[in-house]
């Protein structure tokens, strides 16, 4: 086993150590934590069998076989990015929605405080 590989196989390890504490700690949604848990044993899978990056670089055309990384990581950031994207669209509509109904329960609240007040 080379140096490098021993360093990829200790960072991933805690990696993963690292969302599970988040998740433990409810920093981490499990639904978001699945997607990292899932990132982390890619990387340590590729780091134990490191002779399965040879033939993938070389299925995908890739000359030099560390390099698949790269590719596979803006795959990775264009997924997480649209993921969040919808999300946070999501949470968006669900904060207009709220303000709304926010604002009309504090019309409500107004009329009825200045119709209590016009009896007395």
């Amino acid at each position: 086993m080379d140096r490098i590989q021993i360093v990829l196989i200790v960072v991933s390890v805690l990696f993963i150590l690292f969302v599970l504490r988040l998740t433990k700690k409810n920093k981490l949604r499990e639904g978001y934590s699945l997607i990292w848990f899932f990132l982390g044993f890619i990387i340590l899978f590729f780091s134990v069998f490191r002779g399965l990056i040879d033939p993938l670089a070389a299925f995908v055309g890739i000359k030099v076989a560390p390099f698949i990384i790269i590719p596979f990581l803006i795959f990775v950031t264009f997924l997480l990015g649209m993921h969040f994207s919808i999300i946070i669209s999501k949470l968006s509509e669900e904060n207009k929605k709220l303000i709304q109904e926010v604002a009309l329960l504090k019309n409500r609240i107004e009329k009825f405080e200045i119709g209590s007040n016009s009896k007395e």
